[in-house]
């Protein structure tokens, strides 16, 4: 029985909606009250027991790096302040036994291209893919949930959600045969196609648990919507091959590669900040919205 030990954070996008605010600092360092959303993004893989995180970076995302890298000059301030819970925040960033890893995705050439760069550092092992854009709040991880259902089910395996149909062609979307509680044996899945050809109201969310045969997949795929290297097609392919399933996960997605979905992710994790938590609840009560 194979476990996953090893997670992909494709982080070289461009950020584009975000701009003019994502021009110089990348989309995945935008912080939610306190941390940026690469953070919750690896802070979630190491939950599930991930022992390696391989980041596939931009040219403009050497603060992706610098994050998960020691600063000692500012541990000694914090040290010679006495911050010591500052200090602990800052240090705990990555935990000793887990090993980051960057990789340069040349040119954006689309996600699964992305996933492709990080190639011969996954091996022949079966690996996770998280993208930092679906922050996903929930009592146990989402990729802890899925990585637990995959110890059962040695299957690759897709996060999914119920989404408005007319939204379709933000999302792959899935056709599903049998369904068991939460799980879903997918039978095909496109890439954002329009809302009359979409096969269910069931869209793909930036989780994934692969084999690694989807690299030779991916190196065989033609460039597909937006003329970008798709995972979802890759997946398709998979599925030909082997079980696939959809997991439809506990828990609340926010689309932080919106605006709406980042400030709906802020207001929802300030309520539960211990530090900022009164205070904000006691802000937003004054602006009697």
């Amino acid at each position: 029985m194979k476990k996953i030990k090893k997670a992909v954070f494709p982080v070289a996008g461009l950020g584009t909606r975000f701009l003019p605010a994502t021009k110089a600092s990348p989309k995945e360092m935008l912080p939610v009250v306190d941390k940026p959303l690469i953070q919750y993004a690896a802070e979630e893989a190491v939950d599930a027991g991930i022992k390696q995180l391989i980041f596939v970076i931009g040219r403009t995302k050497n603060a992706i790096i610098d994050h998960f890298d020691s600063s000692p000059e500012l541990e000694r301030e914090l040290i010679d302040k006495k911050k010591n819970n500052l200090l602990n925040s800052v240090k705990s960033i990555v935990p000793n036994n887990v090993d980051c890893v960057f990789v340069r995705q040349n040119i954006p050439a689309g996600l699964g291209h992305a996933v492709h760069c990080a190639r011969h550092i996954v091996n022949d092992e079966p690996f996770a893919v998280i993208l930092a854009d679906d922050l996903i709040k929930s009592k146990k991880s989402c990729l802890k949930q899925m990585t637990d259902i995959y110890s059962r089910e040695q299957s690759p395996l897709i996060a999914i959600q119920k989404i408005n149909k007319k939204d379709s062609d933000k999302y792959g979307i899935i056709e599903y045969g049998d369904k068991h509680n939460n799980l879903y044996d997918i039978k095909s899945i496109i890439e954002k196609p329009k809302p009359a050809k979409a096969k269910s109201n069931l869209g793909v969310v930036g989780r994934y648990v692969l084999p690694p045969s989807i690299f030779n997949n991916i190196a065989s795929s033609k460039p597909g919507v937006g003329k970008e290297i798709q995972l979802t097609d890759a997946i398709e392919k998979l599925i030909l091959e082997q079980r696939v399933l959809g997991y439809e996960f506990e828990g609340t997605r926010f689309d932080c590669g919106s605006k709406i979905g980042y400030l709906q992710a802020t207001t929802e994790y300030a309520l539960e900040h211990s530090e900022v938590r009164k205070e904000y609840k006691s802000y937003l009560k004054k602006l009697k919205i």
